[in-house]
């Protein structure tokens, strides 16, 4: 009878036991990457990978098609194989979360040693979404990774990008089909964007194709071509956006701006109409420094028939213009109240406002800070007015404003910003008093020899 007992007891612990393994296996369809693993090659509907923290390599163009997963846990070190050039495409119907936190970003850098990375040493990060943009047929994102975007839902969720860095991004497949540091592509309101640096691209820090993504606390440090790029149809919201230029760095074929947005290529009246809708930025030219490259531009640069709301923002030391306007339809958007450029500080090395390709009867640059003054844009004396605190030293740039700056006051949200995505601040600019880059930003570059 004790042997009996014995038996059964050992039966009921080793089931016990079975069923205990059967509720802890791990997904079939799940790829762990652990501390030096490498991300690579194509992953397909219902694969998921989680990169654990540490630091893992990406080889090559790398593709999550849809119905596949990417998730990286915070604190993660991802560098490029420096030999296959690595780029990470998000395509539609796939999603991406990596999601940092202030004290642990997300880091994806060049995979050279810190003293010898460049621009360009890898590509950047692709996402593609199922967002209207105005093609007639579904386009495909330049940068030659042949995949297509856009679609018929607003509300389309690729996922979350927060806390995340992106370094030394921007490999070129050919002259103006250049992958930025992070390109959104008919990406969805459904997405979170949220606390990005981009630092060091090669071409734009970020490019927008069409959709209707929103994001907040977006940074773009040393850009070579355009800081914030709008095109195709973009119809989403930004709040607090800031940009600083490294003087001695541009693209050498193509003059950088703080912002530049399009209708499209030719400037034609597709619908939706190119409309980003923007508050609380900081944009900061090179300040007329020793040694300022030739082909820094214009803080803004609205042409080909885009419209565009940028209020409660701020743009000091562009050397070529403050606010340009290219073409009767851009020029046009302004006066009739289409587009909005209200409640600024403002401040140029020369043409503070501009217009070009305008023939429309009388059209003028005065005319536009008549309009822009009337909305309540200040025009300052000089980048000292504005009273930031240090906003140009590049490996440590505070914006914030000082004691009594007129910059701490004078925010207005009405109209199409009177909605609840806006946080309602009195500040203009992208920094009131609180530094909210502090922690998991990093502007302390220095260039040697052989790089940075």
């Amino acid at each position: 009878m004790k042997l009996k007992h014995l038996f059964i007891i050992l039966l009921s612990v080793l089931v016990v036991s079975c069923k205990k393994d059967e509720g802890t296996k791990l997904d079939p369809n799940t790829i762990t990457i652990n501390d030096g693993g490498m991300i690579t090659g194509t992953y397909t509907n219902g694969q998921k990978v989680v990169v654990k923290k540490g630091t893992v390599i990406l080889r090559g163009y790398t593709y999550f098609e849809s119905g596949s997963q990417l998730t990286i846990e915070p604190g993660t070190i991802i560098k490029s194989d420096i030999a296959s050039k690595g780029a990470l495409v998000i395509e539609r119907g796939a999603k991406i979360f990596a999601e940092g936190t202030a004290t642990e970003p997300i880091v994806f850098t060049s995979g050279k040693a810190v003293g010898e990375r460049m621009p360009g040493d890898w590509g950047g990060i692709i996402v593609l979404g199922n967002a209207p943009t105005n093609r007639l047929t579904e386009p495909t994102i330049e940068g030659g990774v042949g995949r297509k975007y856009g679609g018929t839902d607003p509300n389309d969720n690729s996922g979350v990008i927060k806390y995340v860095r992106i370094e030394f991004a921007g490999i070129a497949e050919a002259q103006g089909s250049e992958i930025n540091g992070l390109t959104l592509g008919g990406v969805g309101a459904g997405t979170t964007i949220d606390y990005v640096q981009v630092t060091y691209g090669n071409d734009d820090a970020y490019e927008f194709f069409g959709g209707t993504v929103n994001a907040k606390h977006l940074i773009a440090y040393a850009t070579a071509d355009d800081d914030f790029d709008f095109d195709f149809g973009y119809v989403g919201k930004i709040q607090y956006g800031f940009s600083l230029r490294n003087p001695e760095f541009v693209d050498g074929g193509d003059a950088g701006n703080g912002i530049e947005c399009d209708n499209d290529a030719t400037g034609t009246l597709a619908t939706p109409i190119t409309r980003p809708n923007l508050s609380n930025f900081t944009i900061l030219g090179p300040n007329d420094a020793a040694n300022t490259a030739a082909n820094h531009n214009f803080a803004c640069r609205f042409r080909r028939a885009t419209q565009f709301i940028l209020n409660n923002s701020i743009m000091l030391g562009h050397p070529d213009a403050g606010l340009s306007l290219e073409s009767d339809a851009t020029y046009s958007a302004v006066i009739d109240g289409f587009s909005q450029f209200k409640n600024n500080l403002i401040f140029a090395s020369s043409n503070i406002f501009r217009i070009s390709s305008v023939a429309v009867a009388g059209a003028s640059a005065a005319n536009i800070q008549t309009k822009a003054t009337t909305d309540g844009t200040v025009v300052l004396a000089n980048v000292a007015a504005a009273s930031l605190t240090s906003p140009f030293t590049l490996t440590a740039p505070n914006a914030l404003p000082t004691a009594g700056a007129a910059a701490l006051t004078g925010a207005a949200f009405t109209g199409v910003q009177n909605d609840a995505f806006f946080d309602k601040v009195t500040f203009k600019g992208a920094f009131g008093t609180t530094n909210w880059a502090t922690g998991w930003t990093n502007f302390n570059f220095t260039k040697g020899a052989n790089g940075y």
